[in-house]
């Protein structure tokens, strides 16, 4: 989860996180984000990594319960999003348990998860941008995103510092209600140049790149979520060029 090559450290990881967390339930937000803190204090780096980790999995079993209702296929999304071996899955399961259990609402963990990222990233990081797609890829898996969900994926994004439009951007890659807009999906308008639509897209595919999420510490299984985002850019590009080449 957190490297390919470092998937046997991986359980070490949680396993150390988890020990620190303790059995008690209730209130496991702080204790959390606490461990994290202090284990990794000297490896900021490894901190990032375990750090988004730690967000996608608590973050993923809040919006799954949103609805009222944690589905199957929400939570083989997950696990297409974090493909971990089986000895791993415990680890897995508990610190998702332990989230969807505790006291804390969803906007407290978005609140630290946000502050945890930015921390061992320096400051604001893009990693927050890999975990609203991942949680958007969760909450759409059973075939349809709930109000409630919705209604959460925006506050999310809210805390972790993305405007409307931006919120806007990222739905448009997701939802394909009455059809995808793709100058929405772009973020450009249709009375932009085509040479301007073409940098935005440009930029935005480097932006994304699979090699992007990689230096910013995002584990490999994550890229099914990559590929998709990237899929939808594509064809959106490939949308307004066909229609500008045929007017």
């Amino acid at each position: 989860m957190v490297f390919d090559h470092a998937r046997g450290q991986l359980t070490s990881f949680l396993e150390k996180v988890l020990s620190a967390v303790g059995e008690a339930a209730g209130s496991v937000l702080g204790r959390v984000v606490e461990a994290v803190r202090t284990i990794f204090e000297g490896d900021p780096e490894t901190r990032k990594q375990v750090a988004f980790s730690v967000a996608m999995i608590a973050l993923s079993a809040k919006i799954a319960k949103a609805d009222g209702i944690v589905s199957r296929a929400e939570v083989d999304a997950f696990r297409q999003i974090f493909e971990f071996p089986e000895s791993e899955a415990a680890h897995v399961a508990r610190l998702y348990n332990l989230a969807k259990q505790d006291v804390a609402g969803i906007e407290a963990y978005a609140t630290q998860m946000a502050t945890l990222c930015r921390t061992c990233a320096g400051g604001p990081c893009q990693i927050l941008d890999d975990v609203l797609d991942g949680l958007f890829h969760i909450a759409k898996a059973d075939g349809l995103i709930h109000e409630n969900e919705m209604a959460y994926l925006a506050r999310i994004a809210e805390i972790f510092g993305f405007d409307k439009d931006y919120f806007e951007r990222v739905k448009a890659r997701h939802l394909h209600v009455g059809g995808t807009d793709p100058y929405d999906v772009l973020g450009v308008s249709p009375s932009d140049d085509f040479p301007e639509i073409r940098r935005r897209y440009r930029s935005l595919v480097s932006e994304h790149h699979p090699d992007r999420l990689i230096a910013r510490g995002v584990p490999v299984e994550f890229h099914a979520v990559a590929h998709e985002r990237m899929a939808a850019l594509n064809a959106a590009y490939e949308a307004i060029e066909k229609e500008r080449r045929a007017a």
